[in-house]
Formats: C-alpha cells, structure tokens, sequence
C-alpha cells in the first residue's frame, strides 16, 4: 500500500517559542554586527573628508558616506523590529509558563488535600479527647499520693482560732515582761579569764589563780 499510494509526510512538530526567540535573537546579532561595520566605514569616509578640500572628489566620498548612513538606519529599524518581536514571544513564553506552573501547583494542592482527608480519617478525636481526660485524672491521683505520703502523724487537731489567740497573747506578754534582774546577773558575773591557765600573778605579795583567788599553798 505504500509503494501505491506512497507515505505521508510526517508531521511537523509545533512551533516552539523558545526556538523562535533564540531565532530572532540570532538575526539580531547578526544585524548588530552589520550596524558595526558600517560605523566603521562611516568613520573612515569622516576622516577622509576632514582631509579633502570641496570639490567633486569630496562630494563622491560624502554620497557613499550618505549611502552607509541609509544602510545603518535601515539595519538599525529592522533590529529594532526583532527586539520587540523577541521581547513579545518572551512575555508570551512566560505567561505560557506561569500557567503551566499554576497548573502544577493546584494538581499538587489537589493531591495535598486528598491526602489529608485520607489521613484524617484515621483520626479520632473522640479517642484524643479521652486520652486527655485520662492523662488529667492520673495526674490528680498523682497529686493526691504525693499529699497522702507528705501527711503527718500524732498531731494533735488545734483549732486555727485558738492558734491565733495564743499567738496574740504571747507577744503581749512579752511586752509586759520588765524584769531586767538577769541583766544585773551578767553584769556582776566575773569577767572571763585574760590569762592562759596555769599563769601566777601576786596580789599582796601572793600568788594568785588565773580567777584572781590566792593560791593554796602546801
């Protein structure tokens, strides 16, 4: 059948913006060096004609400098031209991008949220909630075994008025205490030996203890 009828031409695949851009990049560089090399004749014809005086000669050098000139403005539109075309399919390529990330982004989000519900599923909260109501129970009975083991034992119950009556009564009573005989008893105590033991002194041609009282002697 396809020696009869012969085979079809396979199909060109679709333009593709990314090569279209690198392709009117390319003539653009090249239409960039031509602009350059025509700067470089236009110099050379201005340093030529700095040099002539008027005259035909002059005025031949000036029309091919005027020719250059034309060529220049002409190359020059034509880049100018494929920058704005270039520049347009890069926006284009773009947004062309920026939606097919979006797409992306939202089929994952998709898949995200399906996956949390499946999760959420095996999540009860009924079953957290009980958990948590236990945990607070053993903690209050935990509490209550720390005070049961801190409770001490043969204290007698007093009650807290009487507590504070007696405590009352105890500071006035020791305000109303003027009896300042154990003062005097410290004052006319002896004084404290100044002497190590064993050290005589004379008192009267006597020798004395380290309290000051004779000595026996035998």
């Amino acid at each position: 059948m396809n020696r009869l009828f012969g085979r079809g031409k396979p199909k060109e695949p679709p333009p593709n913006l990314t090569d279209c851009i690198g392709g009117v990049d390319s003539r653009a560089e090249s239409i960039d060096k031509k602009i350059a090399r025509l700067d470089q004749e236009l110099v050379k014809y201005k340093d030529q004609m700095k040099k002539m005086r008027d005259g035909p000669a002059k005025n031949a050098v000036k029309q091919k400098a005027l020719r250059v000139l034309k060529q220049k403005k002409m190359y020059e539109s034509q880049c100018d031209n494929l920058r704005n075309q270039a520049f347009n399919m890069e926006q284009a390529n773009y947004s062309i991008q920026s939606l097919k990330d979006t797409k992306t982004t939202v089929a994952a989000m998709k898949v995200g949220s399906k996956q949390m519900k499946k999760e959420f599923k095996n999540i009860n909260i009924d079953e957290i909630e009980d958990i948590q109501d236990e945990m607070a129970d053993m903690l209050e009975q935990a509490d209550e075994v720390q005070e049961a083991l801190g409770r001490s034992y043969g204290t007698p119950e007093i009650d807290e008025d009487d507590l504070q009556a007696e405590l009352d009564a105890l500071g006035d009573e020791v305000l109303m205490d003027g009896d300042t005989d154990y003062l005097d008893d410290a004052i006319s105590a002896p004084n404290a030996p100044d002497k190590e033991p064993g050290t005589e002194t004379l008192k009267d041609g006597m020798p004395v203890d380290e309290f000051g009282l004779p000595q026996m002697t035998s």
